[in-house]
């Protein structure tokens, strides 16, 4: 049944690629024949939506992401994580560099605005004067504290530098937990940690049946100057940490009030209506 699950998903996912690279290329023409700037920031979020239905994710949300300004802060699991919050919310990203040279995730991540980091060569600084200008400007960005991927059994220390562009910027910070599970256990597959390749990577998450995303979404917190960095960080890591000991716990468990899932079986995704309707705090999409 593997086989047959894979050949389909990559069939929808050949296709994907092909839809978003016209829309890309309409998107340029209709910019350069009217010389105005278009806003892809709604049509990123619709393009990560049917990512997360290619690559057969069931996320189910608990709790709402801010309609304010805020700096997103998140445990970092795998690539993936990229599509998944970028169909719940309108963010910019911080990603590292090689990400925007692969295949599809590369594309939508630059279409949402992705601030792209190279490691080393002191660029941290630079970065956070750039993603405090960003927040000045009234867009979200979303960053990774602890600075690489993880099994995504515990979460990593956060590291505090590019925090402080919150309280420069006097923007809220908002945790966000992120989990991937199969028949209610941590997922294996998911993480992207090591020398793993994307390639490889992609295919196998394909191949397998439909694994379950929660994505927790804390309370806002307000920053202080007068907090020092590193504990300031290390209270927002114990925040994300609860999140995930709780999804492990069966915690958000219950029935959502709306279901929006990727069916398991090998046939193509269903697409619900993505038009109207009001979010419920509990919901499922993907």
């Amino acid at each position: 049944m593997s086989w047959l699950r894979l050949s389909v998903r990559i069939t929808a996912f050949i296709a994907f690629l092909a839809a978003t690279t016209m829309l890309a290329a309409a998107l340029r023409i209709t910019e350069i024949v009217t010389r105005n700037a278009i806003d892809r920031t709604p049509w990123a979020k619709f393009c990560f939506r049917w990512a997360c239905r290619c690559l057969g994710l069931n996320i189910r949300q608990h709790g709402s992401p801010s309609d304010e300004t805020v700096l997103f802060v998140s445990n970092h699991i795998s690539w993936s994580d990229i599509p998944i919050l970028g169909s719940l919310a309108p963010i910019r990203f911080l990603s590292k560099a090689e990400v925007g040279q692969w295949p599809v995730i590369g594309w939508l991540a630059r279409q949402a605005g992705t601030l792209f980091i190279r490691r080393g060569g002191g660029q941290a600084r630079r970065v956070r004067d750039q993603v405090t200008g960003n927040l000045r400007a009234g867009e979200s960005v979303l960053i990774y504290p602890e600075g690489t991927t993880s099994a995504g059994l515990t979460v990593l220390p956060f590291h505090g530098l590019l925090l402080k562009a919150a309280p420069e910027s006097r923007t809220p910070v908002q945790p966000i937990t992120i989990a991937y599970r199969r028949e209610g256990r941590p997922d294996h597959l998911a993480p992207f940690i090591g020398d793993d390749e994307f390639h490889h990577h992609l295919l196998r998450m394909l191949a397998q049946p439909s694994a379950r995303v929660d994505v927790v979404f804390h309370e806002p917190v307000h920053p202080s100057e007068k907090i020092p960095a590193g504990e300031f960080a290390a209270s927002l890591r114990e925040t994300v940490l609860e999140g995930l000991t709780r999804i492990y716990r069966g915690e958000y468990d219950r029935p959502a009030t709306e279901c929006l899932r990727t069916r398991d079986d090998p046939g193509l995704p269903h697409l619900p209506s993505l038009h109207g309707g009001q979010r419920s705090p509990d919901q499922s999409t993907g």
